[in-house]
Order: structure tokens, then C-alpha cells, then sequence
């Protein structure tokens, strides 16, 4: 006689069932300004993800855990060293690993390009933009990734900062994002 399973019955379908097999994806931020940082932890953590913060480039090299580690947010105006620096140094080491440049600098598109990052934002970002963009880049395949490494492949996402006047629209600074993320559909 089989004993019944502690899951008979119930519908595994139900999204608040965890499905087995499924692991968080962890994604390491790293930026300067503590406020932005927190605000995006709390968009990530409100999708499902784990969420590692660093606020220079030495932390961010301590914190990043290549076999943990499944995406970089990265802000190029760090103290001590610059994001370019930090990316150079991570993919140099882990070229898989996919990068979102996050910034407030303007004119890094070509260089993101030239550099093969994933994406880049330009700040501020909106919740749901930021949202959209970590889960295809999270969706995009290695191969992918290491022909725009190479520079076999020139497809940078770029993300535009958010306008002022778009109503409906939360920006990426902790003073205009709710306390609740925007659900993606």
C-alpha cells in the first residue's frame, strides 16, 4: 500500500505553489547612490528575483559569484573606478556573464556596443522598462551573448531615459517608484 503524497490533490498550478525545479535568478546591482540601488532591489525582489548590491567596483568584485551570478546591473559613474573598468575586469574573467549598463551618462551608447554589454539604460529608468529588459536579457541565449562579446553581433538594447511627462510612468529614482512594482503581464 503507497502512502499518499503530501501534494495530492493540490493544484500544482496555482501561483502561489512554487514550481519545483524553478531557482530565483540573482542579480548583482551595483551603483553609487544607496537610494538607487534600494529602490531597484525592491522592483527586482517584487518580480522574484535575489537581489546582491554593491556600491563601488571592489565590492562588486567581492560580491560577484560567477556560479551564482546570472546578471550585472552596473552604473558607469562609480567612486575609485569607473563601471567600464569593472566590466572589463568581470567579463574579461566571465564572458558570459550578461551586463545592463545603467547610467546618467550621456553618449555611451556606441561604446556599450563596442564593448558587447547586453543593454543599456539610461537613467532614469521606469520599473516596468527595467522589468522587461532584465527578464530578455536573462532570456537571451550564450551564444548570443558571446557573438556581441566578439563583436560578431552589434545588438545593444538601448533604453532611453524616462521623460518627465509621461503620466503613468515611475522613474528609477526612489522618490517618484512605488513601494509596490508595477506587475509585468
Amino acid at each position: 500500500m503507497s502512502t499518499p503524497s503530501l501534494v495530492e490533490g493540490i493544484d500544482q498550478t496555482h501561483p502561489l505553489i512554487p514550481r519545483l525545479g524553478l531557482v530565483k535568478k540573482q542579480v548583482l546591482v551595483v551603483d553609487d547612490d544607496a537610494a538607487v540601488r534600494q529602490a531597484i532591489k525592491r522592483v527586482l525582489e517584487s518580480a522574484g528575483y535575489q537581489v546582491g548590491l554593491a556600491q563601488d567596483g571592489d565590492e562588486a568584485t567581492a560580491h560577484f559569484l560567477p556560479e551564482r551570478t546570472n546578471l550585472l546591473l552596473l552604473d558607469l559613474n562609480l567612486p575609485s573606478q569607473s563601471g567600464w573598468d569593472v566590466f572589463e575586469r568581470l567579463t574579461t574573467r566571465y564572458p558570459l556573464v550578461p551586463v545592463i549598463i545603467i547610467t546618467g551618462m550621456p553618449n555611451q551608447y556606441s561604446t556599450a556596443v563596442a564593448a558587447g554589454v547586453s543593454a543599456l539604460m539610461e537613467k532614469p529608468i521606469e520599473a516596468t522598462a527595467l522589468l522587461k529588459t532584465v527578464g530578455e536579457v536573462l532570456a537571451e541565449r550564450n551564444e548570443t551573448r558571446l557573438r556581441r562579446m566578439c563583436g560578431d553581433q552589434s545588438d545593444t538594447k538601448l533604453v532611453p531615459p524616462l521623460t518627465p511627462h509621461e503620466p503613468g510612468k515611475h522613474r528609477a529614482r526612489p522618490d517618484y517608484w512605488p513601494s509596490q512594482a508595477p506587475e509585468m503581464p
